[in-house]
């Protein structure tokens, strides 16, 4: 398959994978199914490395823990603004991402004390944040808001993570080792969380949702990697971003979500905030930066 092919069938499964998640936390605590799509995605690409002949042993495990430990947290406060916002509110919020990686580019040349921070970059990430204002306004008035700065906060780490994803490629590290050890820290820390709020018993709706959640988490991430390494940068971001379109689908037809036109202008914005953002960074020395594959 082309490139944008994987990239629209990635998109349409890390939405659908979000429906199981929206549902599934009707059952179980976040930290619970955390664990669960950690644990479905280590064991899948465990086999898979065995099968093809490949090795999980890697040489810089110090950088695995800190990509694993900044993505595992993004996918938890994610995974948990899901649970309680509308979806496609949820799904853009964490698109931000991009958003944020121009916010930490203008604060890099500001701290390294360049002369001239691009104007462009300013003008995408004040639009972004302005897209962030139109989409939690009308939630303040549900009691919302809290929830939707966690979804706020879980695109900021993404970006983190999405730094650190970029560091070890340069590190030479394979693409199936660096998702499998990001699955595995996901289950060790959802393990973790969940020994806290308690594992809950299984129905058998419940063990399908979390089933589905895993697999079609891990097939929509490699997917849209393998996109990434074949395809065109931008081409791919931007059709990354039907995602949201999936996600507000999903949300009208099956939860019955309320978005208003306020909100559907701030996705517009995040949306044409984020594109700009890949745009101006590939000119810089941010050109490889991975584009969110989920966290």
């Amino acid at each position: 398959m082309t490139a944008p092919v994987l990239i629209i069938l990635a998109s349409f499964l890390f939405a659908t994978m979000s429906v199981c998640v929206k549902l599934a936390s009707e059952l179980y605590a976040t930290g619970e199914i955390v664990f669960y799509r950690g644990m479905v995605g280590a064991l899948t690409l465990a086999l898979l490395t065995w099968r093809q002949g490949g090795t999980l042993r890697t040489p810089v495990p110090s950088m695995h823990f800190w990509r694993s430990l900044s993505g595992v947290l993004a996918l938890g406060l994610w995974f948990y603004a899901i649970g309680n916002l509308p979806l496609a509110t949820a799904m853009t919020l964490n698109y931000m991402s991009s958003v944020w990686m121009a916010l930490f580019l203008i604060g890099g040349a500001v701290m390294l004390g360049t002369s001239r921070v691009d104007g462009r970059l300013i003008a995408t990430v004040l639009l972004g944040f302005v897209g962030v204002g139109l989409i939690l306004r009308p939630t303040i008035e549900e009691n919302q808001l809290w929830h939707g700065l966690i979804g706020l906060l879980s695109g900021m780490i993404a970006a983190t993570a999405y730094l650190q994803v970029t560091a070890l490629g340069r590190a030479g590290e394979p693409v199936y080792r660096i998702v499998f050890y990001f699955s595995l820290g996901g289950a060790m820390l959802g393990a973790l969380a969940t020994l806290w709020t308690g594992f809950h018993a299984h129905t058998w709706r419940g063990a399908a949702l979390l089933l589905a959640v895993g697999v079609l988490a891990t097939t929509a991430q490699m997917l849209m990697t393998r996109a990434y390494s074949t395809g065109k940068m931008l081409v791919n971001a931007s059709l990354q971003y039907l995602g949201i379109v999936f996600s507000f689908v999903y949300g009208v037809l099956l939860f019955n979500d309320k978005i208003t036109w306020m909100a559907l202008l701030g996705m517009l914005f995040i949306v044409c905030s984020g594109l700009a953002a890949t745009l101006l960074r590939s000119k810089t020395a941010f050109a490889d930066t991975a584009t969110p594959t989920e966290s």
